[in-house]
Parts: C-alpha cells; sequence; structure tokens
C-alpha cells in the first residue's frame, strides 16, 4: 500500500505533464489553422473587392439602359396621346358641324 501511496502520484503527475504538453501541441497546430484560414479570407476578400467594381459598372450600365427605356416609353407615350387626342378633337369638331347643320335645317 505505501509503494501505491507513494507511486500513485508520481503516475497522476507523468499523465498530467503529457497532457499539458499534448494540450500545448495542439493549440500550436490550431493558431496555424487559424492563420491559414485568415489568408484564405483574406484572398477571398480581396478577389470580392476587385468584382465590386465589375458590379458597380454593370449597376451603372443598367441604370443608363432603364433611363433610356423610360425616355422612349415617354416620348413614344406623348406621340399616341396626341395622335388620340387629334383623333378625339377632329370628332368632335365632325359632331359639332352635324348639330349645327341640323339646327339650321330645322329652322
Amino acid at each position: 500500500m505505501e509503494t501505491l501511496v507513494t507511486v500513485l502520484p508520481i503516475i497522476i503527475n507523468v499523465l498530467l505533464i503529457v497532457l499539458l504538453v499534448i494540450s500545448i501541441i495542439l493549440l500550436i497546430k490550431c493558431i496555424g489553422i487559424i492563420d491559414k484560414a485568415r489568408e484564405v479570407l483574406d484572398d477571398i476578400e480581396d478577389k470580392v473587392n476587385s468584382l465590386n467594381s465589375l458590379f458597380n459598372a454593370v449597376d451603372l450600365i443598367n441604370s443608363k439602359i432603364a433611363y433610356v427605356g423610360d425616355w422612349f416609353g415617354t416620348i413614344f407615350e406623348r406621340v399616341i396621346s396626341k395622335f388620340l387626342n387629334r383623333k378625339k378633337d377632329e370628332y368632335d369638331e365632325e359632331d359639332e358641324l352635324k348639330e349645327i347643320i341640323k339646327k339650321e335645317g330645322r329652322k
């Protein structure tokens, strides 16, 4: 029993030292993995930032095309509106002339 009392703390201390060494080794490996992950993320961020200018250019072109489309739509609408209003005005004048003729014919 006395040998167990003296040997057991030594075994426990050796196992704790081994555990501490393994923990330090794993911690160093984790730091290396984190550094590699940070490099990958920085690389991805650089690539995304390089694409931002492309997306901004596409957005600008899209805005200009939409503006030109709206402009043509407005012009087309005005031309059609003038054409339809002219026909309506001519029709109204014809109706007025017919009414005037009818009134004069009754007198």
